[in-house]
């Protein structure tokens, strides 16, 4: 049975050890569109995903780096960018990052990403905590070896209660509205059919995408506190009527990053 300090999720902690030192309190996943919090950021380094033996994205949106500074008063890692089922990747390489993060001694760590909205509430530009999701990607990082985690993680806790009260309450004191969803995995790359989003809204999700999953499964099965906020992007097939694009994607996450970025700073100041 593989074990942390073997093979690639040891390596990575390896050089994160090397470039970094220090293992900061908290990470944070950038999703599509969403690196411009690295610009309220003081940045101290900056190294490529592959000079930390980890998959880099071809995908728009996604830098594929990984950045450490200071966000207000706070130290953190932003992982700007992510891998995904669609280019091709094997699970436990795209969750390669979330294992070693965790075994290098970060504390906690905020999965981000855009998503569609199904329900009338999640309009473009809406932040939202996601609150539970709904896995449609027909696998799992979980299979297979377990690198030391634990074989069946409890997922009634995967959202960490504690990381959520403090981004509700950063939010209030902002005066920003968050909204609170469930979120549907898809594999993509296609965006969904409305048959499919139509599907999705009877059994109970309000808010699609192609990421987050898999690394909120490998958070669970390593014991490694997080939390999800999805940027509305755009609503999801067949509800406007109008074509989907990623560019849509990105455009509307940028257009929303000040207060996104307020809400993280916020956030991690209070976890």
């Amino acid at each position: 049975m593989a074990h942390p300090e073997d093979g690639p999720v040891g390596e990575v902690v390896k050089r994160l050890e090397q470039h970094f030192g220090t293992p900061p309190d908290t990470a944070v996943v950038l999703g599509s569109g969403l690196s411009l919090l690295l610009d309220k950021m003081t940045i101290e380094k900056r190294v490529p995903y592959p000079d930390l033996a980890l998959p880099g994205s071809a995908v728009i949106g996604h830098a594929g780096e990984a950045v450490l500074g200071t966000l207000g008063d706070t130290r953190m890692l932003a992982m700007a960018g992510r891998v995904h089922f669609y280019e091709g990747w094997e699970p436990a390489e795209l969750v390669r990052g979330v294992r070693a993060l965790s075994k290098w001694g970060v504390g906690q760590i905020v999965f981000t990403c855009s998503a569609g909205g199904i329900t009338e509430e999640m309009e473009p530009g809406t932040l939202a905590l996601i609150s539970d999701h709904l896995n449609f990607q027909g696998t799992s990082p979980l299979l297979g070896p377990t690198y030391g985690d634990v074989r069946f993680p409890d997922m009634s806790t995967a959202y960490d209660p504690r990381l959520r009260n403090a981004v509700r309450e950063a939010a209030a004191s902002l005066d920003l509205n968050l909204e609170s969803g469930i979120y549907a995995a898809m594999m993509g790359p296609a965006y969904e059919t409305p048959a499919e989003i139509q599907m999705l809204k009877t059994v109970g999700a309000s808010l699609v995408g192609m990421s987050t999953v898999p690394e909120i499964l490998a958070a669970a099965g390593c014991g490694f506190p997080a939390v999800a906020i999805a940027m509305v992007s755009n609503k999801a097939a067949g509800i406007t009527g109008n074509p989907l694009t990623h560019e849509e994607v990105t455009e509307t996450a940028q257009a929303a990053a000040g207060h996104f970025a307020a809400l993280i700073e916020a956030s991690i100041a209070r976890f």
